[in-house]
């Protein structure tokens, strides 16, 4: 038997609806707010996520699924959709006729990590981004409409987490404190750690190794030398956010995994799902767009780990299940060809009705209206055929009525509305 591919997972029937409630949900909101949705490739050239993201992260150099195409292009499939979405942004033009603009996308991304509860190597995220905007207003709003988005889907144990990266302006200085304090501790971090300090030192401060953690509770933090700008936009954004009555906690040792991020950084965490508490985060990433060829405009964005957020959900998956409305039990075969008219009329009426096709007995095909949850059942046999009355019983209150073949569709409708 050929299995899935190890770290992808089967979406089943009885999950779906509880996906689509989300997905639902996240677009409510998002076109509430302005956004737009825009749908993005799953594969783009390597080049583009290695200028994005950075050549030197993990991702990149680790995690990326990346191979040649026939003409001998190196392709990777998307572990992330913000750079996709800022080269659209550029390749389009659209910042010619607006530049500011803000996008939601939903879908699957791909990362070779190691599978864990809640994380996948084909994994599906909810983007949300603002493009053209510098001003704090911004980040607050993104970080508003992700408390709005859980609360909404009765998502509880969620705590906003909120930093600042600083600019190119104050992070040398954070930068070479940072190296400062590592090369005092090199011999006591772990390997990945003391490769990361010579190429992408911020990103030890994001070390899940215990010991590491340990080695860095007292680093330097980068809020206490942001520039006068970056220090400024940083207590707006606190400051709106204390408006909308968002609660959040400053924790200066988050980092964001992506090279290209600055001032605000955020994430929502959870106690739900053990040690991968992260169920959404983003920042802000000024440079971006002029890194992949664009404009010097600003930007910033969240992504949600759309797999972590079913596990943590509040919403009764069952509650959302259809059920048919109408179960037809019909019995001989000119009984199953107007059942199979009806259905489809129904169908097209907005009404959803299943009957057994394979001449199964009466009580089998109860049974079977029973185990799908429908709340009516049209009995039809030869006896009902030739009398042109068919016995619709009310499978709550085993009450039967009869009811006209003749337009039965129509009949139907009026009944079960």
């Amino acid at each position: 038997m050929i299995q899935l591919i190890r770290g992808c997972k089967d979406i089943l029937p009885g999950e779906t609806e509880l996906w689509q409630k989300i997905e639902e949900t996240a677009k409510e909101i998002f076109e509430d707010f302005g956004f737009r949705e825009i749908r993005i490739p799953i594969m783009e050239k390597t080049e583009l996520f290695a200028r994005s993201i950075g050549e030197h992260t993990d991702i990149v150099e680790k995690e990326m699924y990346t191979f040649p195409d026939r003409g001998g292009e190196m392709l990777t499939l998307r572990p992330e959709a913000t750079a996709s979405i800022v080269r659209s942004y550029i390749q389009h033009k659209m910042y010619a006729q607006d530049p500011v603009r803000k996008f939601y996308t939903i879908g699957p991304m791909f990362r070779r990590e190691r599978p864990q509860k809640g994380r996948y190597r084909q994994f599906y995220q909810i983007n949300a981004e603002i493009l053209g905007v510098a001003a704090p207003f911004a980040d607050a709003q993104l970080i508003y409409m992700l408390t709005l988005l859980f609360s909404r889907l009765s998502v509880t144990d969620v705590t906003a987490h909120i930093n600042s990266l600083g600019c190119p302006e104050c992070r040398p200085d954070f930068r070479e404190a940072l190296l400062n304090y590592l090369s005092e501790r090199e011999e006591e971090l772990c390997a990945d750690c003391r490769r990361r300090s010579r190429i992408n030192p911020l990103r030890t401060l994001d070390c899940k190794v215990p010991k590491c953690r340990e080695q860095m509770k007292d680093a330097p933090a980068i809020t206490d030398r942001l520039c006068g700008e970056c220090r400024t936009h940083f207590e707006k954004v606190q400051k709106f956010l204390h408006a909308m009555q968002v609660s959040f906690e400053i924790d200066k040792r988050m980092v964001r995994g992506l090279d290209y991020y600055t001032r605000t950084t955020f994430e929502i965490l959870t106690g739900s799902l053990g040690a991968q508490s992260a169920v959404a985060g983003g920042g802000r990433y000024d440079g971006l767009i002029k890194i992949l060829g664009g404009p010097d405009m600003p930007a910033i964005g969240f992504a949600i780990g759309l797999d972590r957020l079913t596990e943590i959900c509040g919403i009764n998956a069952e509650s959302l299940q259809r059920k048919p409305a109408l179960y037809i039990a019909a019995l001989g075969e000119n009984c199953q060809d107007k059942a199979f008219e009806w259905i489809c009329a129904l169908g097209q009426k907005g009404i959803c009705a299943e009957s057994d096709m394979e001449g199964k007995s009466l009580k089998s095909q109860m049974k079977r209206a029973d185990r799908l949850g429908s709340p009516y059942v049209l009995i039809l046999g030869e006896d009902e055929l030739s009398s042109g009355q068919a016995l619709l019983r009310n499978m709550k209150t085993k009450e039967q009525t009869a009811v006209p073949i003749e337009n039965l569709p129509e009949k139907i409708k009026e009944i079960i509305k």
